[in-house]
């Protein structure tokens, strides 16, 4: 039988404290027992929930009294994993309870053992009624049943106890093998040539480069075309005057010598 001391704390009491002397708040309740605070200790506490869990009777003492309980809930700290507040539900032992127990699996499968499958688990715990007198710590599940991968193990293959029910569904599979199968290797991915395609770009704008200068160069040379032969006319237009006005000037001072 599991025993742990427990001394009773006042509400008020700061837990930060408490927790600090290697104390863990707690609280037990239930079969028409009043709710009441205690402390207990931290190494006798993690050592008893480890060897007895929450579905073994254990008892409670309060130095002038021993309650029968059941630890309930267990709140722990998210970093350190380390429990920081138990509640204990009361019972009594001339009654039956319901409590999940936990599974053990054991044995071999040939199936597994020969490769040609995995086992899974599929279920870790079932739910089981009884006197809690006749609570099991836990449920042994023998897997050397799983020889072929047609075979499984359903909750009406667990051996239970004297005395205890299973809640749980008796055809709830617990345990299976599936079959193996080998992974493929991924196909591996061409690496792209950078290279390749610079190169290529460059090729591209090489020649969009020489077809724009020779658009310049045609542009180029009609514009100075068009301004040689501007100047020609003009240059021609101006001779022409240039002659007439002299022609002109001459016959003037002919008039001017026979009059």
């Amino acid at each position: 039988m599991f025993i742990i001391k427990a001394t009773k704390r006042d509400k008020k009491e700061n837990l930060i404290s408490l927790r600090k002397e290697g104390k863990i708040p707690a609280v037990f309740y239930g079969a028409g027992t009043e709710s009441t605070p205690v402390s207990i200790s931290n190494i006798e506490f993690k050592k008893i929930w480890r060897d007895a869990g929450e579905s073994s009777t254990i008892k409670i003492s309060t130095g002038n009294k021993e309650i029968d309980v059941l630890i309930h809930e267990v709140q722990v700290d998210p970093v350190t994993s380390e429990p920081i507040h138990v509640d204990f539900l009361v019972i009594d032992m001339d009654k039956k309870v319901q409590v999940s127990v936990g599974l053990v699996f054991e044995g071999v499968s040939n199936a597994v053992k020969t490769g040609i499958g995995n086992l899974i688990k599929v279920l870790y715990e079932i739910e089981i009624e009884a006197l809690p007198r006749d609570l099991p710590h836990n449920l042994i599940v023998d897997i050397s049943k799983l020889e072929t991968l047609a075979d499984v193990i359903t909750v009406s293959d667990i051996k239970l106890p004297t005395g205890v029910i299973a809640i749980t569904n008796n055809t709830d599979v617990v345990a299976s093998v599936v079959e193996q199968v080998e992974e493929k290797e991924e196909e591996k991915e061409i690496p792209i040539d950078i290279s390749d395609i610079e190169v290529e770009k460059k090729g591209k704008q090489e020649e969009g480069d020489d077809a724009g200068e020779g658009s310049e160069g045609t542009g180029a040379g009609e514009a100075k075309g068009e301004k040689g032969g501007g100047a020609q006319k003009e240059g021609g237009a101006d001779k022409e005057s240039k002659k007439g006005e002299k022609g002109g000037g001459a016959g003037g001072n002919d008039a001017q010598a026979k009059g």
